[in-house]
């Protein structure tokens, strides 16, 4: 077998590592999606926070 071909085996166990490397950066990603659709929200709620006290300042 090729040195390429034994670091992908690895083992016998390849199926079980690979598969693991690729969930985790599956799960991070989701997290990164996540995070960034809560920063989104947030940000909408402060800016709606903030015209909704500068419409009450007005009055």
């Amino acid at each position: 077998m090729s040195t390429i071909s034994d670091f992908f085996h690895a083992g016998g166990y390849g199926f079980y590592i690979w598969g693991s490397y690729g969930a985790a950066a599956f799960l991070m990603i989701g997290e990164l999606v996540a995070v960034k659709q809560q920063y989104r929200t947030i940000l909408k709620r402060l800016s709606r926070m903030a015209r909704m006290n500068a419409a009450e300042e007005d009055e």
